[in-house]
This record gives C-alpha cells, structure tokens and sequence, in this order.
C-alpha cells in the first residue's frame, strides 16, 4: 500500500463503508456519494502527477545546476585568460618603452 492509499484509508475511516452509513453520513453532511468516489479518484490521480512533477522538477534542477557549474567553470577560465593577457599587455608596454629608453640614450 503505497502513502496515497494510506491518505485515502485515513480519510475512508471518516465516513463509513456500508452503504447505509454512508448514505446516511453523506445526507448529513450535504453530499452525495458519488462525490465521494469522485474525490479519491482526482486525490490519487492528483498525487501521481505531483509525484511525476517532482521527478520532473528534480532531473531540470539538477540539468540547470550541471550547467550552472559549466558556466561557472568556463567563466572562471576565461576571467584567468583576460587577467593573464591584460598582464602580458602591461609587460609588452613597459618592454617598449625600455627600448624606447635604450634607442634614445
């Protein structure tokens, strides 16, 4: 017995099962039946597709956070690979302006 039915055995015990009664039950309470019945059936159907929904949430959270950690990583490569070439720049500027330096003295 899987967590749905429990929920609807709980629930089940709120009204009884025999016919009488549960007409009976029904009649105070200003309901019919089949209403009954047709709420258990949207319950269950309701809590398997919640269910198929968290198994489809779970599997695009962790493809958004497989890629969130690519994108991270790439970045991070690539701001190391400006830092880097913006050094290079800075040292090819002052190796210029030595030579300039060296052609003028």
């Amino acid at each position: 017995m899987d967590n749905r039915e429990k929920i609807i055995s709980h629930y089940r015990n709120k009204y009884p099962e025999r016919a009488l009664e549960c007409n009976e039950y029904c009649r105070t309470r200003g309901l019919y039946k089949a209403e009954l019945e047709s709420w258990k059936t949207h319950f269950i159907k309701g809590s398997e597709q919640n269910v198929t929904q968290e198994k489809t949430d779970r599997n695009v959270l962790k493809q958004l956070r497989s890629e969130n950690k690519k994108l991270k990583k790439e970045l991070n490569r690539k701001e190391k690979a400006l830092a880097e070439t913006a050094a290079l720049l800075v040292l090819r500027k002052k190796l210029d302006a030595l030579w300039e330096e060296n052609e003028d003295a």
